[in-house]
C-alpha cells in the first residue's frame, strides 16, 4: 500500500518533527514525511531534516500579510503532494481559512492533558493548579485553539520539587513516543476516497 505523504510544520529544532521521520523509516509506518516547513528560515529543524534527504520549506511571514503568507505554505505543501499535516512546534496559529483548507487533516501535539491548559505555559498552570499528573495530548487541529478530537495522550506524574522545565523534560520524552505512534493509528483509518 502506498504511504500517506505527511508534511510536518515546525519553528525550531523540530525534536517531534525528528520523531516522526525516524518512526516514517520503518517499513510498517503508513506515511512518508514529504516536506518539513518552517516560518523560521533558520529553525534548526530545517538543517536536521535537510541533512537527511528531506526536502524544506522556509518563509518568514515579517512584512507579509497573514493570508499571503499561508498562501505561500499551502502551496509548498501542496506541491509536495502533502495529504496530512503534523504541526511539531509550530508556533503560529493557523487561520480559519487555512484550517479549513486542509478540515481534518491536520494534527498537533499538545504539552498538556486536554482539554486542561490550552495555549501556553502549560507545566507551570499544571504545577500552579497542584496536580498530581501531567503529560500530552494529539489532536485534530480546527479553528478553535486545542479544541479538536483527542486522537491519544500520555501520562507523567508530578514528581515532589517538579519545576516547569523538569516537567517540561520529561512530558516530551512522552511526545516522541505519542506522537509516531497516533499518527500512523490515525492515518491508517483514512479513508481515502473522502480527501478533498
Amino acid at each position: 500500500m502506498a504511504k500517506r505523504k505527511l508534511g510536518i510544520l515546525i519553528s525550531g529544532r523540530g525534536s517531534n518533527m525528528a520523531s516522526l521521520v525516524e518512526a516514517s523509516r520503518t517499513n510498517d509506518s503508513p506515511y512518508e514525511v514529504v516536506l518539513v516547513a518552517s516560518d523560521k528560515p533558520d529553525a534548526a529543524g530545517l538543517e536536521w531534516a535537510a541533512e537527511r534527504g528531506i526536502p524544506i520549506f522556509a518563509q518568514s511571514p515579517k512584512g507579509m500579510p497573514k493570508a499571503e503568507y499561508e498562501a505561500a505554505i499551502d502551496s509548498a505543501l501542496r506541491k509536495a503532494g502533502v495529504e496530512a499535516i503534523a504541526l511539531a512546534g509550530y508556533m503560529r496559529l493557523l487561520s480559519d481559512a487555512f484550517v479549513g483548507r486542509w478540515q481534518g487533516r491536520i494534527v498537533n501535539i499538545h504539552p498538556s492533558l486536554l482539554p486542561k491548559y490550552k495555549g501556553l505555559d502549560t507545566h507551570s498552570r499544571a504545577l500552579e493548579a497542584g496536580d498530581t499528573v501531567a503529560g500530552c495530548s494529539v489532536h485534530i487541529v480546527t479553528e478553535e485553539l486545542d479544541a479538536g478530537e483527542l486522537l491519544g495522550q500520555a501520562e507523567v506524574p508530578v514528581l515532589p520539587g517538579d519545576t516547569p522545565h523538569s516537567l517540561a523534560v520529561r512530558v516530551l520524552e512522552q511526545e516522541h513516543l505519542l506522537y509516531p505512534r497516533v499518527v500512523a493509528e490515525w492515518l491508517n483509518r483514512w479513508d481515502c476516497s473522502r480527501l478533498p
